[in-house]
């Protein structure tokens, strides 16, 4: 039996772990370019300086070799034969059943967003934001996302959160806060409502507080080397940071699955991709019947991987592949020495003050969530 699974983030390791137990004598086999996991909720600590990048970066050979998976570096470019092959530039691999989780991609249509950075896309770009922070004297600094109007959940609005709370606080521990002027921008009057009304009222709240400047309620148009253009105004901005929203991976125009409006792949609510054979999808590759504010990045594509891996498994035996996901948010918005819990589901939702011990159990799970890389 071989099975197959495209990506190397939280997903795809989720993944061939769940696999490789379920199907102990199975041939499986991880697509990606690089034999590398990015651990991305600590990629807000890097321009403060907390975390660099061998903090962020990790070899999975070894776990790998410890599950018996075979690894093939390849940049996938296509799937063909129902999903029972997958085409990438270094050569094919044939498959009994496959799992996508290979993630999504920013959506660059904004002109001149080369101009910004975006935290998102990896270890480089959050490097780029620690090395401007440390050569600027002062100036303004424009922080901002945006989404995918035809996927809600195709957002990443938490790191920028994160990331505008924490150089707030970065500044402030420099003692030079005085010198820049922070403006937060997006295009949705409410920026962040998928974590709630609660949490979005707390948001403006804390931007207020510390002296944050807004501009909301208008959609980016374009960005300069030194502003940023929206259809209410314009503002002058020394340095960008701006995640876009996502679309589904480039290799989707070859390959026989359907997508939904927003680009991504269409699944149900077993993660089986909607129409094929034995062939599933985890994260934020797929677009799932979900409520507007489920997120599918991290913790939630580790669930959904879950479930993908015992269907895939119960399909091949011919078992109902009925295995399902509960949608939850559980975000831990840390501001550098202080954090706070937004959790959501289906029944009820909270919101908690900043606190020092919620950063801390941050960098605990930081931890433990590593501790199998670390061997």
């Amino acid at each position: 039996m071989k099975l197959s699974v495209i990506g190397a983030g939280f997903g795809a390791l989720t993944a061939i772990r769940r696999l490789r137990r379920l199907r102990p004598q199975a041939e499986i086999t991880l697509i990606a370019p690089e034999p590398t996991f990015q651990y991305y909720p600590s990629l807000i600590w890097v321009p403060a300086g907390i975390r660099r990048r061998e903090d962020i970066l990790f070899d999975i050979r070894p776990l790998l070799e410890r599950l018996d998976v075979r690894f093939h570096a390849g940049r996938v470019t296509g799937v063909s034969d129902d999903g029972r092959r997958v085409v990438t530039d270094n050569g094919e691999v044939e498959n009994d059943g496959l799992i996508v989780a290979s993630g999504g991609r920013f959506i660059k249509k904004l002109s001149g967003i080369e101009h910004a950075i975006t935290l998102c896309e990896g270890i480089d770009a959050a490097e780029a934001i620690h090395d401007r922070l440390g050569e600027m004297d002062g100036g303004t600094i424009a922080i901002g996302f945006g989404g995918n109007p035809k996927e809600p959940a195709a957002v990443r609005g938490g790191p920028m959160f994160e990331l505008l709370f924490g150089i707030d606080r970065l500044l402030r521990q420099q003692g030079r806060r005085d010198q820049f002027k922070l403006v937060f921008f997006n295009p949705s009057p409410r920026p962040g409502n998928r974590l709630g009304e609660s949490a979005v009222d707390r948001l403006l709240d804390r931007m207020r507080k510390f002296d944050i400047e807004t501009h909301i309620g208008a959609k980016p148009q374009r960005f300069e080397a030194d502003r940023v253009i929206t259809e209410k105004g314009e503002f002058a901005a020394d340095l960008i940071l701006f995640m876009p929203g996502m679309t589904g991976p480039a290799w989707l125009e070859n390959a026989p699955f359907p997508t939904s409006p927003g680009g991504m792949i269409e699944a149900d609510e077993h993660a089986r991709i909607k129409g094929a054979d034995k062939v599933f999808v985890a994260g934020d590759s797929g677009s799932y019947p979900a409520p507007d504010w489920a997120p599918k990045q991290a913790h939630m594509a580790d669930l959904q991987a879950v479930a993908a891996a015992e269907n895939l498994v119960a399909e091949l035996d011919g078992q109902p592949a009925d295995r399902t996901f509960k949608w939850e948010l559980i975000c831990v918005m840390d501001m550098l020495d202080r954090a706070t819990l937004v959790f959501r589901n289906e029944k009820r939702q909270f919101v908690t003050p900043p606190c020092r011990l919620l950063h801390w159990a941050k960098r605990f799970f930081e931890w433990w969530y590593l501790r199998d890389l670390r061997r």
